[in-house]
């Protein structure tokens, strides 16, 4: 397994040891649908969330949450869009982002956690 794999995996351990500290509920992990796919689905009081979670070693390229950019937004638009539809459900959602900086020098994890990270246009 490469060391940029192994990353993401273990950032989305972490990412949802964070969330369920936040009080989120996890229904499920990298859930997919085709070629779509969401890290985490999650409910927030009563509202579902999709969470993607960006995990990165370093920030030489700028920080994790700045790579959700407005492509990657849309896959998750499209995704959530087709879970909500096999699971008919008909409240309110949210996408959020947990942002992850790994350092592999002392193995720590500087997380970050942006709710209403974006919305569908």
């Amino acid at each position: 397994m490469s060391k940029s794999l192994q990353t993401g995996i273990q950032g989305e351990d972490v990412a949802v040891q964070l969330l369920k500290q936040q009080g989120y509920r996890i229904r499920c992990r990298n859930w997919r649908y085709k070629n779509l796919e969401v890290d985490v689905i999650a409910e927030e009081e009563n509202i579902l969330v999709f969470i993607e979670v960006k995990t990165r070693a370093h920030h030489a390229y700028g920080m994790p949450y700045e790579f959700v950019d407005a492509a990657k937004q849309a896959k998750l638009i499209r995704a959530a869009n087709q879970y909500i539809a096999a699971n008919r459900y008909g409240g309110e959602i949210r996408f959020d982002v947990v942002s992850i900086l790994y350092s592999r020098e002392n193995n720590t994890y500087n997380t970050r956690l942006i709710r209403d990270a974006f919305w569908p246009d």
